[in-house]
């Protein structure tokens, strides 16, 4: 059973920076996908990043260029690296085994889903 812990969210202005990270248990991050997926109040979780097994990345549109998504294979954990921080950034985020994009049957059928870090970026 996958089991994840995400910290690192908090309450920036516009143009901020936070570095999430996701510390991982039950299978070895190397080994596997793992992606970064965000939900705001209101809407559905949506895909943020993605790195795979071979160090491939995805980035959504909308955090390309701003993102970053990394990991330590020592320490079995994924990071999410956010600059130039913006509004619509605002959400709870989470990291698991599933690489975005992902449908949303996909991601509802998911079960490890950990608690999530809360990012606020204010105007």
């Amino acid at each position: 059973q996958v089991q994840v812990v995400e910290s690192g969210g908090g309450s920036v202005q516009t143009g901020g920076s936070l570095r999430l990270s996701c510390i991982v248990s039950g299978l070895r991050i190397d080994d596997d996908a793992m992606g970064w997926f965000r939900q705001a109040p209101g809407k559905e979780r949506e895909g943020v990043s993605c790195l795979t097994r071979m160090e491939l990345t995805y980035y959504d549109g909308s955090v390309e260029g701003r993102f970053t998504i990394s990991r330590d294979n020592s320490k079995n954990t994924l990071y999410l690296q956010m600059n130039n921080l913006r509004p619509e950034d605002t959400a709870m985020y989470y990291c698991a085994a599933l690489c975005p994009p992902e449908t949303t049957e996909t991601m509802e059928q998911y079960n490890s889903w950990g608690r999530g870090t809360q990012v606020t970026v204010s105007s």
